[in-house]
């Protein structure tokens, strides 16, 4: 029973990292698309209104925030 539970914890630490990770990719992958919005020429405002979140959440998203 106790290695049974182990195998269940490192299982549980496993998917974590994993999500983690998926989380950090998909952050990154959406800040880069939005600098390439910005680099065609796309306002805070107007990518805002293109994905549905307020330019200030825009604007914190490509600071890095």
């Amino acid at each position: 029973m106790a290695d049974a539970k182990e195998k269940a914890r490192r299982d549980a630490r496993k998917v974590q990292a994993d999500y983690e990770r998926q989380v950090a990719d998909a952050r990154d992958a959406r800040r880069k698309g939005f600098e390439r919005a910005r680099k065609a020429g796309l306002s805070l405002r107007e990518i805002g209104e293109a994905v549905g979140l307020h330019w200030t959440t825009v604007g914190g998203i490509l600071k890095g925030k």
